[in-house]
């Protein structure tokens, strides 16, 4: 089931996920690029008029530098929580390995923030923020925040089966998370730096700031930190989660 099973199961969990999500919208995946548009629109407008930062050059690159990590992290996450739930007649109904529902979920979203990294991408060309080097860095940073949501969707998916109040804390985590990660504020001075970089969100959007905006590679410390704190999550989600499956049918 892990072979050749497991990868059609999970490319079709995948592909449920992705049709289910624009079925009967007019615009489609165009909402993908709307949605952080909009946002990025609104706030620029608020930042470099109503409060300018002189600071701050390019704005709107700068502020989807924080909002599409963010966005794929916060709804990863609450989708992979409340996963099993949501797919409660399959899992009892068909044998097929627990894990793949969050993960094949948290990979659902990561297709959408393919088309967000298109949009990303084509603000830092639009800014003349010209290709170098380091964007070979990208794949990297970005996969290691798969990784992280995996680790963490695993964990609250199999807690949601038993706490089902665990998806309404996942969320107001992340409304809180919106304004701890810098999305709409610059990195914060030095002496606040140690904090923020325990916030594997933060380190992220650090690292895009440095090659996207600023041409230069991440510290080698940050990328090390964020590899070695994803892969450790998504070992401990796994762990967890297999300890704790269990019972879901009877909770399910």
């Amino acid at each position: 089931m892990w072979n050749g099973d497991y990868r059609f199961l999970l490319h079709n969990l995948i592909a449920k996920d992705f049709k289910v999500r624009y079925r009967n919208m007019s615009l489609g995946m165009f909402w993908s690029l709307l949605n952080p548009l909009v946002t990025m629109g609104v706030l620029t407008f608020v930042f470099t008029k109503f409060m300018p930062r002189t600071d701050i050059q390019h704005y709107p690159l700068f502020f989807l530098c924080g909002l599409i990590p963010y966005n794929f992290f916060a709804l990863g996450w609450s989708t992979g929580t409340s996963s099993l739930s949501d797919n409660a007649n399959l899992i009892k109904r068909v044998a097929v390995p627990r894990e793949v529902i969050p993960i094949a979920t948290v990979l659902g979203n990561s297709l959408h923030m393919l088309i967000q990294v298109g949009l990303l991408l084509a603000f830092a060309l639009f800014a003349r923020r010209g290709v170098n080097r380091y964007w070979l860095w990208l794949p990297l940073i970005w996969t290691m925040e798969v990784v992280l949501v995996c680790g963490l969707a695993l964990i609250s998916s199999a807690v949601n089966v038993y706490v089902r109040d665990t998806r309404y804390l996942v969320e107001s985590f992340n409304t809180v998370l919106f304004w701890l990660v810098p999305i709409v504020y610059p990195f914060p001075p030095p002496e606040y730096r140690a904090i923020y970089s325990l916030n594997p969100v933060a380190a992220l959007v650090m690292a895009l700031r440095d090659i996207l905006l600023d041409g230069k590679p991440p510290a080698a410390t940050l990328l090390l930190k964020l590899s070695l704190g994803s892969i450790a999550v998504l070992g401990l989600g796994l762990l967890l989660f297999r300890r704790m499956k269990r019972n879901f049918y009877d909770y399910l």
